[in-house]
């Protein structure tokens, strides 16, 4: 019976959320050219690099190479988005940094996943980024200790499934203070 119910919920979720979210698709603001950035790439230079001398080699700036997460306008407020644009939720089910999302799950809602150290661009903080092992070793994008998600059917720029349950839980959309938006 458990089974039943949790396809039953399953079938849901993947059918969309775009009428039960309570508004349309929305497009983040451009981003300024300078900010523009992969979801897998991005430079960054150092803060404070020593002053070059004749017996010292150049300061060379540090690389980032994971995941930029950005914040733009949505129907719900400023929200995070990846580099590419794609809508970001976070599930609050999760209590902890430890993910709980896996399986049919993780097939709706793909965990946010890094390479490198998370980048922060566009109205967001570095300092709320931050990683968690998942169970087959990847490494998932926190952010104000939240496990990150992003929605399997939706498109870049859209924000269909802020405030729909599932998996025993709601899927809100993150705020660039590291919470979730006004349901």
């Amino acid at each position: 019976m458990r089974l039943v119910a949790v396809l039953a919920v399953f079938a849901i979720v993947l059918a969309g959320c775009g009428n039960d979210a309570g508004g349309d698709a929305a497009t983040p603001g451009i981003p300024d050219q300078t900010q523009q950035a992969t979801s897998e790439t991005r430079s960054q230079p150092e803060t404070s690099a020593p002053t070059p001398s004749a017996t010292s080699p150049a300061a060379t700036p540090v690389k980032r190479t994971g995941t930029v997460i950005k914040s733009a306008k949505s129907q719900f407020g400023m929200m995070l988005f990846d580099g590419t644009g794609q809508a970001i939720y976070l599930f609050d089910k999760e209590q902890t940094t430890k993910p709980e999302c896996y399986g049919a799950c993780a097939e709706a809602w793909p965990p946010v996943l890094t390479k490198g150290s998370p980048a922060a661009a566009s109205g967001t903080k570095q300092d709320l980024l931050d990683t968690t092992k998942r169970t087959d070793g990847t490494t998932q994008v926190t952010y104000g200790g939240h496990p990150l998600y992003f929605y399997a059917h939706e498109a870049k720029n859209e924000v269909k499934c802020h405030n729909i349950r599932g998996f025993g839980g709601l899927w809100l959309v993150v705020t660039p203070a590291g919470r979730a938006a006004a349901s």
